[in-house]
């Protein structure tokens, strides 16, 4: 039976009912649903803001687009981030004309702190910070240099879902975090995302943006009796980034099992590093910093051979994944070539192997077995 790299796990029969709900009442959209988990999320992450959008890519965007516009920043300014991610994070800069200048990895496969002081200009306005896997990395390094250097710190958490530092979710130092809730991730939906700003103000305008730049929703121009005020401004040249409530239903179920989920991924890192303990000399293992409970949304491993290595797991019905290309090889960002040097080594040697709710001891013992038998 093939084994691949995510399969999600949803609650259906939960899933199910909070979708009825929403049939019933004849509401899918942004509503009583979204509100519902923005004000979940906030409880569960002890964010002071919350706003639920169609997509992480959506909510990096905003991220961008009202500090830039809040704070001054001009056209070329540029955000310190990293290479290594799914391309999103470093589209969200171009967006907004900031120019992304990458820094270079650590062995945690973040941002390498020394790398990213190096990099820091008269220019540099923010750092955008990507917790691989779910690993915090040098996380607070980081955002020490924000405060050292006068800069907005951007956490891009769309693998961090549950991911802890001392028992406390991870984000509270950060101007704004920005979490994916798509549809392979811990906390699966269909697609959607949460940004969690930390000043009111800058939610307020989120809001508005993600919505037309209109000043006020559907629903909270809707009273309880179902009266509809069709009377509305609109105060910014805005998008069509809100969440609905059929995601935020499914969500709202996966977030009551999210931390039980998470444990049983950190469990099946485990069991990985513990078959992989004696074969340090072909396969390394990605460490996680002391006293991080990541969410443990990859299971990366680095190799000699990647590339065969994948063909032969793939001829064995394992199919593992590639998180990521480094994006300066991407022509859009080729500008940086040979700036992250580690980037450029590792990027073709780190393989994700499978890992989800639906695996067991014996998947992953089988799944070792072969990576260990092909790797060289």
């Amino acid at each position: 039976m093939a084994i691949q790299l995510f399969v999600p796990t949803f609650r259906v029969e939960e899933c199910l009912s909070e979708i009825k709900e929403c049939l019933e009442k004849g509401w899918t959209g942004m509503g009583f649903k979204t509100v519902d988990f923005e004000n979940k999320w906030k409880e569960y992450t002890r964010h002071p803001n919350a706003h639920y959008l169609n997509s992480a890519t959506a909510g990096l965007h905003l991220a961008v687009k009202i500090l830039k516009e809040q704070l001054g920043w001009e056209d070329n300014d540029e955000i310190v981030t990293t290479p290594l991610t799914f391309v999103s994070t470093n589209h969200a800069i171009l967006y907004e004309n900031l120019k992304p200048v990458f820094s270079d990895i650590d062995e945690y496969l973040c941002l390498d702190p020394k790398d990213v002081e190096s990099k820091i200009t008269e220019k540099t306005k923010a750092i955008m910070f990507v917790g691989m896997g779910g690993n915090i990395g040098r996380y607070y390094d980081i955002a020490n240099l924000c405060k050292k250097y006068n800069l907005k710190l951007i956490l891009d958490a769309a693998h961090m879902s549950g991911s802890r530092y001392n028992g406390d979710i991870v984000g509270k130092e950060a101007d704004v975090v920005v979490y994916s809730f798509q549809a392979v991730k811990n906390l699966p939906t269909g697609d959607s995302g949460m940004i969690c700003f930390k000043d009111k103000t800058y939610d307020d305008l989120a809001r508005k943006y993600a919505w037309l730049g209109i000043n006020k929703d559907t629903y909270s121009r809707t009273d309880s009796k179902g009266n509809y005020k069709w009377e509305y401004n609109i105060d910014y040249l805005g998008y069509k980034y809100n969440g609905n409530s059929i995601m935020a239903a499914i969500g709202l179920v996966g977030l009551k099992y999210l931390d039980h989920d998470n444990a049983y991924r950190r469990q099946i890192a485990t069991w990985y590093n513990d078959n992989f303990k004696e074969y340090a000399d072909k396969i390394k293992t990605i460490p996680i910093p002391d006293n991080c409970e990541s969410s443990q949304h990859l299971y990366i491993i680095e190799v000699n051979n990647r590339d065969e290595l994948l063909e032969k797991l793939n001829e064995n019905e394992i199919y593992p994944g590639v998180h990521y290309k480094n994006n300066i090889e991407y022509s859009l960002y080729d500008y940086a070539k040979g700036t992250c040097p580690n980037t450029d080594r590792i990027s073709h040697r780190i393989l994700s192997l499978p890992i989800h709710m639906r695996l067991t001891k014996a998947t992953v013992d089988h799944v070792t077995e072969t990576v260990i038998r092909f790797a060289k």
